[in-house]
């Protein structure tokens, strides 16, 4: 081989190697893309929908994506019950207020080892006792205490605080189905019932009422006796009265609530992560029953949400940080503007009647 060849070979060679190795650097070098996550005001990464938002109470109207959990009413009524000691009122007056004021969910409708919930003053030391006592119950760490301000608190404010845990088995797992379409969603996982599934699957679903392919309620048994329902066709535009419907329609229904052999079943696998400041409630002055005025600094609640086919678990929490306001009593801005059709009248000092009026509609 001629030395011209040789010196050719060993300069392809050297160009390849170089282009090799700067796309090998170029990779290395490239940083992961960032996600920003969504937000509602403050929203983790979630797997159903982009605009899905907490409600506050049964009564409250819902969207096409929602969710509510009673962590938020277990401080309301702490704080309406124990210590405003009268419905909370605010001027103007707010319809989730008007909800909430209503107390249609309590404790009562939770175990005692499902919750936690506690008000104080708030200090430190009562963030602390919040901390330790949901670690000892539930082995869990708190994801809002530390958006509070903890410091500068007088004896008169107060802290409100809530969590609930629960999670739950279905006593046989069901099946793993193909992934296929949510609306416009593509490769959605699914599990649920098919031809392939064993009998004893099936016995853990209860039909509460099937009229149609859109517009039916099942229900799932679990281990724990949490129960699972689902409804389609509801129309309905609060959680109450959805529920109110599907129980309704249940105590009418006269066809087969047993899941047949050759009946179906297709749920999507859940996961979504929650966190909302609920501003709507802040900054507004309320009085208590012995007449101390009040607002509320801050207020949020998280809901996470999972189910799949072997079962499911749900954490959220609620807290507000309420500040006395002392006497003085801000009121809302007003404002007087005379740009429009008005009266003016003169009048003598300590006199009755006016001795002079007119009518304005309109300035030339």
């Amino acid at each position: 081989m001629s030395k011209k060849r040789i010196i050719i070979l060993i300069s392809i060679v050297m160009i390849v190697l170089v282009v090799v190795g700067g796309i090998y650097f170029v990779k290395l070098d490239k940083k992961p893309e960032v996600k920003e996550p969504t937000n509602i005001s403050e929203k983790e990464n979630t797997k159903v929908g982009t605009d899905m938002d907490i409600v506050l109470s049964l009564e409250d109207k819902i969207t096409e994506n929602s969710s509510w959990c009673g962590t938020f009413n277990l401080i309301w009524n702490d704080l309406k019950n124990d210590l405003v000691k009268q419905d909370i009122e605010f001027t103007p007056q707010l319809e989730i207020v008007k909800n909430l004021n209503k107390g249609t969910f309590t404790a009562s409708y939770l175990s005692e080892e499902s919750y936690y919930k506690t008000y104080g003053v708030p200090t430190l030391e009562l963030k602390e006792e919040i901390e330790k006592a949901i670690q000892e119950k539930f082995e869990e760490t708190s994801d809002i205490l530390d958006n509070f301000n903890w410091e500068n608190h007088g004896p008169e404010d107060y802290f409100l605080y809530a969590m609930l845990k629960k999670q739950f088995e279905f006593p046989k797992m069901f099946s793993e189905l193909e992934k296929g379409n949510f609306r416009n969603a593509s490769n959605v996982e699914y599990f649920g019932i098919d031809k392939d599934t064993q009998k004893e699957v099936r016995q853990q679903v209860k039909v509460l009422y099937y009229n149609a392919l859109d517009d039916f309620a099942i229900q799932l048994n679990t281990k724990q006796n949490d129960e699972v329902i689902i409804t389609r066709g509801n129309q309905k535009d609060t959680f109450g009265s959805a529920y109110e419907e599907i129980k309704k329609k249940s105590e009418t229904y006269e066809g087969n609530r047993n899941f047949g052999e050759r009946d179906t079943l297709k749920i999507p696998n859940l996961d979504f992560d929650l966190k909302k400041e609920i501003q709507e409630l802040e900054n507004k002055y309320f009085k208590f029953a012995n007449g101390n005025v009040y607002r509320i600094d801050k207020a949020l609640q998280t809901i996470q949400f999972q189910l799949d086919k072997k079962g499911g678990k749900i954490k959220s929490e609620a807290g507000i940080m309420l500040d006395n306001a002392a006497i003085i009593e801000p009121e809302e801005p007003r404002e007087f503007s005379v740009d429009d059709t008005f009266m003016l009248f003169l009048k003598e000092e300590e006199k009755d009647l006016p001795y002079f009026a007119t009518k304005i509609s309109d300035i030339n």
